[in-house]
């Protein structure tokens, strides 16, 4: 186990969840991150508190059962007028070879994201995390973007809604661009839907190709304030006009 490092104490979410700061290296973080312990439930509420001000939990490893709060010192975010849509990409978008679909299969797509695949040998998703964001979802406020194929769910995503804000949470693909092209869906919907933040937590290689970029905390958190203090609603389907608009937007 990473040695963990005592440091100044932080906010209050609940009556039930004071906690410290500390640095710590996650299994699958390459960079000390700061994080926090929490060992109570998950629930909504305290979901929805801890987005507000720029938390998010993660489990070392999905059977483990504790749960830390994070808070990275630089956050991902993908701008959404910056959005990179590559060549191949835009193709099989055009091409319409998946049926995507908003909510229709939550559960499912969140037990995909949790599952180990063969370029990934764990996942930060635990079963107290799963059963909190199902909640979350059956309240409105967590949302799933899902590529079928053939009847079959083959790709997809899903994150947070609160406000202005879209916090993306994983992705899933057993079909080659099944994920990416519900990606690009997200983007459109949420550009339809009067979105201004999309929060993709981290910064790696694979975001990196769309134009993720990453942020120091303080700005984001300014950011974070202007997105809740609006108001947004992620449509039930992306219309053609928005998602060409991404298209031609990558193509500059």
């Amino acid at each position: 186990m990473p040695k963990i490092a005592d440091g100044p104490k932080a906010a209050i979410l609940s009556d039930q969840c004071a906690f410290t700061y500390v640095n710590r290296r996650l299994a699958n973080r390459t960079e000390t991150i700061i994080t926090a312990i929490m060992s109570n439930q998950l629930t909504p509420d305290l979901l929805i508190r801890a987005y507000s001000v720029g938390l998010f939990p993660m489990a070392e490893s999905h059977d483990d059962p504790t749960l830390y709060w994070i808070d990275p010192e630089w956050r991902g975010v993908l701008p959404l007028d910056g959005f990179h849509v590559p060549r191949s990409l835009r193709k099989a978008v055009r091409k319409g070879t998946f049926k995507v679909h908003v909510n229709k299969a939550f559960p499912d797509v969140i037990r995909a994201c949790a599952e180990p695949t063969a370029s990934r040998d764990d996942t930060w998703i635990n079963d107290n995390i799963l059963d909190a964001y199902c909640a979350l979802h059956k309240m409105g406020c967590a949302h799933s973007i899902e590529a079928w194929l053939d009847g079959r769910l083959v790709g997809g995503l899903y994150g947070v809604s609160l406000g202005q804000a879209f916090f993306g949470e994983s992705m899933f693909s057993r079909a080659t661009n099944a994920s990416k092209v519900a990606l690009v869906h997200l983007v459109a919907l949420l550009r339809q839907g009067g979105y201004t933040l999309l929060d993709t937590q981290f910064v790696n290689d694979h975001l990196k190709q769309f134009g993720v970029v990453e942020i120091p905390r303080e700005r984001y958190r300014s950011d974070l304030a202007r997105a809740l203090a609006g108001r947004a609603s992620l449509p039930f389907e992306a219309d053609p006009e928005f998602i060409e608009q991404v298209l031609q937007q990558g193509d500059r």
